[in-house]
């Protein structure tokens, strides 16, 4: 198994789905999954910090796992048929370890609820895994840049007073 970090939550204006980008810890290959919406809107909350007044799915399904005396260990994207990611949840209760299927995104936003490692087997980073492009890792930043590449002129050319 290889650990991935939640690197980020991808929108679309076009689409109600998004995509989760997770990279590899120790490499620079990321994995894109196409998530639904109420997910990922689940995972952003989390990664910002942000306080919702009553639980969420996710923070319910924690609740139960602690309750019945069980500990999440890690989750593992474990699995890609036919262009569909599958998860696990490994859970460890009375020294056993059990695994318990899951859709990769509900997995993701339970173990960053959690704090808990992310995996992916080898086979799925092989199967869906990318690296970006040299081009974009020729192109490095000055560490003064603000990443806002081609915009950056235009938003420093407006006023906050300026009106159509």
């Amino acid at each position: 198994m290889i650990e991935l970090a939640v690197y980020s939550v991808l929108y679309s204006l076009l689409s109600r789905y998004r995509v989760i980008l997770l990279k590899e810890v120790r490499n620079e290959r990321f994995l894109p999954i196409w998530i639904g919406m109420y997910e990922s809107e689940a995972i952003a909350i989390k990664l910002q910090g942000a306080k919702v007044p009553r639980p969420l799915t996710h923070d319910l399904l924690a609740s139960v796992i602690t309750e019945l005396d069980g500990t999440l260990q890690y989750v593992v994207v474990n699995d890609l048929t036919e262009h569909t990611f599958f998860a696990r949840l490994a859970v460890e209760r009375d020294g056993d370890l059990v695994m318990i299927d899951s859709r990769p995104s509900d997995a993701i936003a339970l173990a960053v609820r959690t704090s808990v490692p992310i995996y992916a087997e080898e086979n799925v980073l092989d199967g869906a895994g990318i690296y970006p492009s040299p081009e974009i890792r020729e192109a490095k930043t000055e560490p003064d840049d603000d990443g806002l590449g081609v915009f950056g002129e235009f938003l420093d050319s407006i006023e906050p007073d300026d009106q159509e």
